[in-house]
């Protein structure tokens, strides 16, 4: 089984960010340092697909830390800083002397040179997307690859002087692009291995992780669940009481069912109707979880209370945040209750994602926030119960194949992400009641038609979106001013970049033609074209 697994089975965290749950310990890994880069994960990513456990650390985590993870290898993320900025992330450089194999990949190669003595400077001509990398000579990272390779590159500096020891090993028309020292046991590249422009960039990381490493490759699904449910039993104990914030989603159905095999009876359930579910996604997703899974489901109808907080809001920031503060205190509210009749609730579950986090906030390197998600950077500041996020280091497929491991409904597994905000994300502007029902039904025609046509687990997600727009048209020969509604379908394998799909000509004009004829409100329909980036899946 081709099988990527999150880099740590048992990495809790605290809202505070000040007590963060320790990593089971495996006897080996490949540690990657992040500096900062938008895509570290997918470097992990990458190697989990090889069954090789990975740690993300932040590039200042300590020697001391990196040791106790094992490491058989360590790589060296990208990142947007230049080395010589005042504020340029910073990372022991004891690293690079501990025997142990290092990969610096794009920021990590500059990091290198500067650190062990070489000369970085900016590149004369700048390269962003796609370069051939022409190798020179025998390398054990460029094993079995061939001389030229298409790469993807990303850099405005370049390394203009060696440190003592290294040698050049490929290099694109415009500026070196690998460099190794066998006896030091390092090496680094200027281009992307981890991303999918890069051909063959699997196969150096595989040359890495084997070839110069040792690693094994024997890391499993089954591990990562018997790991987290040990942590879980570890970190809450023998009486401690939890609930789980469930939205009927892959995520959270997937982090409930993990942790009520570690908790049983001790994890209550907890659905909220926050005003901006689908079409009537309070009624079925209720019966679902209980149904079918087993689990104890409270459900809360608090849509009023989140519609007033949501009264005149436009900015989409303060949107998810608002959602995920009045969610906390939502789940608050209900732990309180269960304290009443069963005990005390010290803990929340989530089933946040690692596009969440990544997206959201820097909890590894300095990476940047693009939007805040509602369970990571839209929580309040103080809260009552610690969080629990077995699943904040994966991708939605990885979340998906622990959920098959676990031999959960298909039906479940399969469903489309619906984002934690709901439809509010999905209303640009205010949100309001009249806008919400003019939305429910014609994302409820989307998701249905592209249901009929047999594509509906082929797509990562297909939805409707309410624009502000209003436009002019004519129905039963009248006038009519109305809203415009954007369709949005999307394909991806981790959620951190998406095309967009071209969806069949015949189920575009189904789906116009019924929104525009039984949706009132909506006169004109729209097809997004955007991919991510530049855009992102969601419009808010």
């Amino acid at each position: 089984m081709n099988w990527s697994m999150g880099p740590s089975s048992s990495d809790f965290s605290l809202h505070s960010n000040a007590n963060r749950g320790k990593l089971l310990v495996e006897d080996q890994s490949i540690v990657i340092l992040d500096f900062g880069a938008q895509y570290s994960q997918l470097i992990a990513r990458r190697i989990r697909e090889l069954k090789v456990f990975t740690a993300v650390l932040p590039c200042t985590a300590s020697l001391e830390e990196i040791k106790s993870y094992h490491p058989v290898g360590i790589i060296l993320s990208g990142g947007p800083s230049s080395v010589y900025d005042p504020d340029a992330p910073p990372a022991d450089e004891r690293v690079l002397s501990q025997g142990v194999p290092v990969l610096g990949i794009c920021y990590g190669l500059q990091f290198i040179v500067h650190k062990l003595g070489g000369k970085v400077r900016p590149a004369p001509k700048r390269e962003y997307g796609h370069a051939e990398v022409n190798v020179a000579g025998k390398s054990r990272l460029f094993h079995g690859l061939p001389p030229t390779l298409s790469v993807w590159m990303s850099h405005g500096d370049e390394a203009l002087e060696l440190p003592l020891g290294f040698r050049e090993v490929a290099r694109t028309s415009n500026a070196l692009a690998a460099i190794e020292d066998e006896a030091r046991g390092i090496w680094a590249v200027q281009f992307h291995p981890e991303v999918h422009h890069t051909k063959h960039g699997t196969g150096l990381l595989r040359n890495f992780a084997f070839d110069i490493c040792g690693a094994r490759g024997d890391w499993t699904p089954q591990h990562f669940i018997d790991d987290t449910i040990r942590q879980v039993k570890r970190t809450v104990g023998d009486k401690g009481m939890a609930i789980c914030g469930l939205s009927g989603g892959v995520d959270s159905a997937v982090a409930a069912v993990l942790v009520h095999r570690a908790m049983g009876e001790r994890l209550t359930c907890v659905f909220v109707n926050n005003g901006v579910l689908r079409k009537n996604e309070f009624q079925k997703v209720q019966a679902s979880l209980r149904d079918k899974l087993g689990l104890n489901v409270v459900a809360v109808d608090a849509g009023e209370r989140f519609l007033k907080k949501l009264a005149g809001v436009t900015d989409p920031e303060q949107k998810r945040k608002i959602i995920g503060n009045e969610f906390i205190y939502v789940f608050d509210e209900e732990a309180h209750r269960i304290e009443q009749k069963i005990g005390k609730v010290e803990w929340l579950v989530q089933g946040t994602l690692y596009p969440d986090v990544i997206e959201s906030r820097s909890v590894r390197g300095p990476s940047q926030t693009i939007k805040t998600h509602h369970n990571v950077g839209g929580l309040p500041d103080k809260m009552k119960l610690k969080l629990i996020e077995p699943l904040k280091d994966l991708f939605k497929d990885e979340a998906r194949r622990i959920g098959r491991e676990m031999e959960m409904p298909e039906e479940i597994i399969q469903r489309q992400p619906f984002p934690g905000p709901g439809l509010a994300v999905r209303i640009l502007g205010e949100v309001t009641p009249e806008r919400i029902a003019m939305l429910q039904e014609a994302d409820d025609i989307v998701v249905n038609e592209v249901r009929r046509a047999g594509l509906y687990t082929q797509i990562w997600q297909s939805f409707a979106v309410l624009l502000p727009v209003m436009s002019v048209g004519v129905m039963g020969d009248q006038r009519t001013y109305a809203y415009t509604c954007a369709v949005r379908a999307v394909h991806s394998e981790d959620g951190m970049t998406a095309d967009w799909t071209p969806l069949p000509y015949d189920v575009l004009k189904m789906i116009s033609s019924r929104i525009v004829n039984e949706v009132r409100g909506i006169n004109r329909v729209v097809y997004d074209i955007t991919s991510k980036p530049p855009g992102t899946i969601e419009w808010e």
